[in-house]
């Protein structure tokens, strides 16, 4: 693997054709997906800016061109009609001031005004290497002209570490308030969430005080891309834990997950009713974002990263790495978080699969009825061996990837497990040319992964009581050179 420079790490982008050689080459990569949002080159990470307006669904993600590596990031935009298909409109956000000289980092989007606001962390270092955060702000107006403000909304907090980022724009129309929560690590290394507000939802913020979350005072030294929604009168706090081991987790130490609670903007405390829930079992995801202005108070649309920091990739050897999961629709039902498959993608269904031929088609979707134990073994070779195991047995679901052919991340673990609330009796499993997504019981759980292929890692075997069906998918991503 190539060692990159810090200069090549950070240097600027200019034009496409500084990239044309490297996105024909990735055009060749046998692990190039065919219904998931991917980087156009090079790499792609967390999801930014998701939302609604003007029946036009807008998402952005953490884009460095040059390679498979973590460098000057962008914001690379994408928008669809239908959260199914999606279409490149090229880089939004470029670093390239003085607030976000070493990148753009993650934010959040807000309508206002009747056009876009991406309120996103400027990160700045310094001569000597030392990072500086600052919440920064651009209009993305409805004719495509983007307009950056030239000086941020904020810079970080003296009583924080350097580790303050990813800003969350809510505003609450109760109190006509503007509320920035901002992922943040004390000076002694707890991981906590910072809230600035303002009446304004482009100046004026003032520091309002750190969310107290009683119970989680100690819980991981960074928390990352922190939300709160509210579904169903149910509040949620979503965010990123790191570097915390949990149980049924193997090696990981990143994670994504949520609080149900109740917060009181008042006095900024959130109060959980429970425990800490993993948003997905699986062995790549995280740094999930809700969509804004949907107008819909009985659900949320959520999108996130397929993979995790500080990890490597098969793909990386063809210059390019990441992509996000299928938008997903949650929904509270028994006090309980549910993630379900969005309706829309039935419409990517194309031919029935004669189930006895054993062999899977490179995008497809799997639906299974059963009742009892199941073993089901996905990607195999023709003889039974190798393969991604999902069995089910003692109300525990376990996925095992340890027999595939390529292995990478390893020391994160290669089995995930996940006692179940209720019987095993539904999977709903969508298959992409290098990543599987596996909705358990009607979304009461969720394992995510990458996997990469080789040409006779292609068949199915099982073992049940029930049904299947399998119908091959048509592509819904288009992967048009524009930057």
């Amino acid at each position: 693997m190539k060692e990159w420079t810090k200069e090549e790490r950070y240097r600027h982008f200019n034009n496409k054709n500084e990239i044309s050689n490297l996105y024909n080459k990735i055009q060749n990569s046998k692990y190039r997906q065919v219904f998931h949002i991917q980087p156009v080159t090079g790499l792609l990470n967390d999801p930014n800016g998701f939302v609604y307006h003007n029946k036009t669904w807008h998402l952005f993600y953490q884009w460095f061109p040059f390679g498979a590596v973590h460098g000057l990031k962008h914001w690379y935009h994408v928008t669809s009609t239908n959260l199914i298909t999606w279409k490149n409109k090229g880089v939004c956000i470029y670093p390239d001031c003085i607030y976000d000289n070493k990148g753009a980092y993650s934010g959040s989007a807000l309508v206002t005004d009747q056009s876009i606001y991406l309120y996103y962390t400027g990160n700045h270092r310094d001569e000597n290497w030392h990072r500086h955060s600052y919440t920064c702000l651009v209009n993305l107006r409805d004719d495509g002209t983007v307009h950056k403000y030239s000086k941020p909304l904020f810079g970080p907090h003296p009583s924080y570490s350097e580790h303050q980022r990813d800003p969350k724009i809510i505003y609450r129309q109760e109190d006509q308030t503007y509320y920035l929560l901002i992922g943040a690590q004390t000076l002694n290394k707890k991981g906590c969430v910072i809230i600035y507000k303002s009446s304004h939802h482009n100046k004026d913020f003032s520091f309002a005080g750190e969310l107290k979350v009683p119970g989680f005072e100690d819980f991981g030294d960074m928390w990352e891309c922190p939300s709160i929604e509210t579904i169903d009168n149910q509040d949620i706090l979503i965010f990123c834990p790191q570097h915390i081991y949990l149980i049924n987790r193997e090696q990981e130490y990143n994670h994504n997950g949520y609080l149900l609670g109740k917060m009181d903007w008042k006095n900024l405390i959130f109060t959980p009713s429970g425990h800490f829930h993993v948003l997905d079992f699986g062995f790549d995801s995280y740094a999930a974002e809700c969509a804004a202005n949907i107008n819909d108070s009985k659900k949320a649309i959520l999108i996130a990263w397929m993979g995790l920091p500080d990890s490597s990739y098969p793909s990386d050897n063809d210059c390019w790495q990441g992509c996000l999961t299928m938008p997903r629709e949650l929904c509270i039902e028994n006090r309980r978080l549910l993630q379900k498959p969005l309706e829309g993608f039935k419409i990517l269904r194309d031919q029935r699969i004669d189930t006895t031929t054993h062999k899977l088609p490179q995008a497809c979707e799997i639906e299974i009825h059963c009742q009892g134990n199941l073993n089901l073994l996905l990607f195999s070779k023709k003889d039974q061996t190798g393969g991604l195991r999902i069995q089910y047995t003692h109300h525990t679901l376990t996925v095992d990837r340890s027999r595939l052919h390529n292995h990478f991340n390893k020391e994160r673990g290669e089995i995930r497990s996940r006692v179940l609330e209720n019987d095993l009796y539904h999977l709903r499993i969508f298959i992409d040319t290098s990543s599987i997504e596996i909705y358990v019981n009607d979304g009461e759980s969720l394992f995510t992964s990458r996997v990469f292929l080789e040409e006779d890692e292609h068949y199915i075997y099982y073992q049940y009581q029930g049904s299947i069906q399998i119908w091959s998918l048509k592509p819904a991503v288009f992967n048009e050179f524009i930057v």
